[in-house]
């Protein structure tokens, strides 16, 4: 009898993500690589809309003191799941776009006289403030999350590893190699933490869990 694929992912998994692994034959091992730590911040003022780029970002916000002041602004966003946890929770949304360069773009294009608070966490990349900043358009940020690795030494070897952050990576990497493994990355900045430890990278078609691991259950099924 055949072993089973075996599939480590980086991040836990719900139940229905690991279903759709379980549902093609695979075994699956799932932990978090990192740990996300919410902050209690400070807001002196907030300017005419809000950004966020993770639904991280959104659970912290959530949870401070001034939350009916800051329902009042309208937001800007990325990600499919983060809009979907801003209108659960009662925000409007004017734009999202799936990567922060695109949504930059779409400030940059249509909303240039619009000031911004920028909801991130203690590791954000660069690409929207500083394309932001350098169309003159005014942006605050405001640290309301920290992102710490949460390493773990795998005693197996997988076949496949699905990793859904740049952060995930490195925090893998601490402890562990990859030789010739198959790597499933939600997105291209993940992609580009991975290629100095392996060629063997497939980026999923869209930025989700449930993208990347579809990716993975379509390789192994051809």
């Amino acid at each position: 009898m055949q072993n089973p694929i075996r599939i480590l992912s980086t991040k836990k998994l719900s139940e229905k993500q690991k279903q759709l692994l379980l549902n093609a034959d695979f075994s699956v091992f799932d932990a978090n690589f990192i740990s996300i730590q919410s902050k209690d911040f400070k807001i002196d003022s907030i300017n005419d809309c809000l950004i966020f780029t993770s639904q991280n970002a959104v659970e912290s916000v959530l949870q401070n003191r001034k939350i009916r002041e800051i329902k009042i602004r309208k937001c800007f966003c990325v990600g499919e799941k983060t809009k979907a946890l801003l209108e659960q929770n009662g925000f409007e949304i004017i734009e999202y776009s799936d990567y922060a360069a695109e949504l930059a773009s779409i400030i940059f294009n249509k909303y240039p006289k619009i000031s911004f608070t920028f909801f991130c966490g203690n590791i954000r990349r660069d690409v929207l403030p500083d394309a932001l900043r350098l169309g003159n358009i005014k942006l605050d940020e405001i640290e309301v999350y920290t992102t710490n690795p949460a390493t773990h030494k795998i005693d197996f070897t997988p076949d496949g590893i699905l990793f859904f952050s740049p952060s995930a990576v490195g925090s893998f990497l601490q402890e562990n190699k990859i030789e010739d493994e198959i790597c499933f990355c939600i997105g291209n900045t993940t992609a580009e933490a991975l290629k100095y430890a392996t060629p063997n990278i497939i980026i999923a078609n869209q930025p989700n869990v449930e993208s990347t691991i579809m990716k993975c259950i379509e390789y192994y099924r051809q």
